[in-house]
């Protein structure tokens, strides 16, 4: 990584949700949020569709395909554990443009910023209290659950000549990721919470909150009807 700039002082008041896919980061992040007034940086959202000219400038400089591979290179051809090698080895220098973001943004609170690619290995050196992190990870009933219940996470959204066996490596794929996410994090001390589906999104955000309490002041009132995560 880099030199650690912060011109802002964004990245020391920065709260981080990391961990895997389907765990309910997002939700929890912008519950935390509506509590307590807070801005919520979406890793998931800049990575897809704001840092693909920086991907596609990075592509030319190494002298790389300007193009993104085949649909079916991507989800059918490869195994889950190279689908996973290839996604960890890419987390670096996307967390690199994410710090970017982060630097430009100032808040006189915390931001929290939640996402897949927010490792904890690549977090805990922008850390002064190990209490700015947590990573969310499903259990395996929980993961199958999302993918019944989710659209987005039961169908791979892509043309491919094999959905089924593209839907199978994605899942496998993110099984691995997240188990590397919760090991680096139990390594490095951060703490882990597996979901598992009997407390509902309010209430794991109410966790998440007590960790982060150091940092956010009073709580305000849970929003009530709060979906499941």
């Amino acid at each position: 990584m880099s030199e650690i700039r912060d011109p802002h002082g964004s990245l020391q008041r920065t709260l981080w949700i990391g961990g895997a896919q389907w765990s309910g980061k997002t939700t929890v992040a912008e519950i935390i949020a509506t509590w307590h007034g807070l801005t919520v940086y979406h890793y998931d959202y800049h990575d897809a569709r704001g840092h693909q000219d920086r991907r596609i400038a990075r592509r030319v400089a190494l002298g790389e395909p300007v193009g993104d591979p085949s649909p079916d290179h991507v989800w059918v051809e490869q195994s889950p554990e190279e689908m996973a090698a290839e996604t960890l080895a890419g987390f670096p220098v996307r967390f690199e443009w994410a710090l970017d973001d982060l630097r430009a943004l100032f808040t006189g609170r915390p931001a929290i910023a939640e996402g897949w690619g927010l490792r904890p290995e690549l977090v805990a050196p922008l850390l002064d209290s190990l209490r700015r992190m947590v990573v969310l990870v499903p259990t395996e009933d929980f993961r199958r659950h999302q993918l019944r219940t989710l659209p987005r996470a039961g169908a791979l959204d892509v043309p491919v000549t094999d959905p089924a066996r593209a839907q199978a490596n994605r899942i496998d794929r993110d099984r691995l990721i997240a188990e590397d996410a919760a090991q680096n994090a139990r390594r490095l001390g951060i703490r882990v919470i597996e979901v598992d589906g009997t407390l509902n999104a309010t209430a794991v955000a109410a966790e998440v909150a007590e960790h982060f309490a150091p940092y956010l002041g009073s709580a305000t009132a849970a929003p009530s009807g709060t979906p499941p995560v």
